[in-house]
């Protein structure tokens, strides 16, 4: 299979970049004389840098008569959005492939030291070895949607904070009345921002029947609500943007973190088995939420949750983070299919 793939990118050029705030160190894969990555220097993650980088990448794509090229960047917390954007109009194939995926192959190769120059060579290796799916930006109202909902949670945890401390506040023996004041005006400002986000994301629907159309699908899955469903929306476009939209339930469990993560060693050590956490907590989060309300209904996922309790043995917990995974695994299969959840294939293609 590694021959194969080795044999799709042997007309690419492979650039591996990993990215930081304020630099992108790059390195390429040499295949014409000698497979091994060489790196070619660290740049500016600036518009600047940007044209930098792209005159030296056509300097080595002409030296090794490469039909395209290939750039593979581990997302980053967002700092690799402007240049996998500006890659992308320059006609390159981007890809942004699954950090524990890269982290898992990194360690099967046997390397364990981790500078930002040693990533960007394993990337370029990864993305000669691996051939990883290309990625296309979200279309706009997705990435619309998406910076609402962003803004939403954080005007939602910022109004959490201050009704924290007017409680402390008012806890106080002696205190000064402007401190309250000032702290219910806050409120008072954050809550009227919440409503105008919510009512934002409504209407932005509205204005795009295929959100509204693709979301209510999901809400029709167990424990997806109001809340949940549009958060899971963008979840799933992007995944699929980073997968060609062929992307594996186990590969969307492994990109949001919710893949189990044993801990044995030998024959007597063990340790109660948890998750990666790999990629977007919040998304996990939700999905929590949503198990957590969605057991008690009668439906799949009860049923599902009940069976691992009283049947399997699982601690509760557990239970309720394979839930969160369930639920998981069928919005991508609903989002897939663009049909609503059928509760009586849940055991067979779900």
């Amino acid at each position: 299979m590694q021959n194969t793939q080795n044999m799709q990118n042997v007309d690419k050029l492979i650039i591996g970049i990993d990215v930081s705030k304020k630099d992108l160190d790059v390195a390429y894969w040499q295949s014409h004389l000698q497979s091994k990555s060489i790196f070619l220097g660290k740049f500016p993650n600036s518009i600047a840098g940007f044209g930098t980088i792209v005159k030296e990448v056509e300097k080595k794509k002409q030296e090794t008569n490469a039909a395209s090229v290939l750039v593979v960047l581990e997302p980053t917390g967002g700092y690799e959005q402007k240049f996998a954007h500006f890659a992308h109009e320059k006609g390159w194939d981007v890809s942004l492939p699954n950090p524990k995926q890269v982290r898992d192959w990194i360690k099967g190769t046997g390397r364990r030291a981790k500078t930002d120059r040693i990533d960007a060579l394993m990337l370029a290796h990864y993305g000669a070895a691996q051939n990883p799916y290309t990625w296309k930006p979200m279309r706009p109202e997705f990435a619309q949607l998406e910076s609402m909902l962003d803004r939403l949670e954080d005007v939602k945890g910022m109004l959490a904070q201050e009704k924290n401390r007017l409680e402390a506040q008012e806890n106080r023996v002696s205190c000064h009345h402007i401190a309250s004041k000032n702290l219910q005006d806050n409120i008072a400002n954050l809550e009227r921002q919440v409503k105008a986000l919510e009512k934002a994301v409504k209407e932005h629907m509205k204005q795009h029947p295929h959100l509204k159309d693709q979301c209510k699908n999901l809400k029709t899955v167990s424990g997806v609500g109001d809340v949940l469903g549009p958060w899971l929306l963008v979840a799933m476009h992007k995944f699929g943007q980073l997968t060609d939209f062929k992307g594996t339930s186990k590969a969307i469990t492994a990109y949001f973190g919710l893949d189990p993560k044993p801990y044995e060693s030998g024959t007597s050590v063990r340790k109660r088995a948890g998750i990666s956490k790999q990629g977007n907590s919040e998304i996990r989060r939700f999905l929590y939420m949503g198990a957590l309300g969605g057991v008690g209904g009668n439906n799949p996922l009860r049923s599902f949750y009940k069976k691992l309790v009283e049947t399997s043995g699982k601690p509760k917990k557990l239970a309720m983070v394979a839930a969160a995974r369930k639920i998981l695994v069928w919005c991508w299969a609903v989002f897939r299919q663009g049909k609503p959840f059928d509760a009586t294939r849940h055991q067979g293609v779900f």
